[in-house]
């Protein structure tokens, strides 16, 4: 069985953070970013593997570069 990332939830919890700093909603991200609401909770519960393209519709929404959401996700010896 494959070990479990760490690398999803780190990635959810950054996009978390911005959002709630701007005191937005999910749904209010979700509506914005031109996504569903139920697969933004999935993405910051690190439970989804959010595509490129997403990402960058997320980041646009919270006013900040793609690379900043990836601040500190990086697999931790996962081979």
């Amino acid at each position: 069985m494959p070990k479990k990332t760490t690398l999803l939830p780190q990635l959810g919890e950054n996009i978390r953070k911005v959002r709630k700093k701007l005191s937005l909603s999910q749904e209010a991200l979700a509506l914005e970013s031109g996504l569903d609401r139920s697969y933004i909770g999935g993405i910051e519960r690190g439970e989804r593997n959010v595509a490129v393209i997403n990402l960058c519709r997320i980041a646009r929404v919270l006013k900040v570069k793609p690379g900043k959401l990836l601040d500190g996700v990086y697999l931790k010896n996962e081979r």
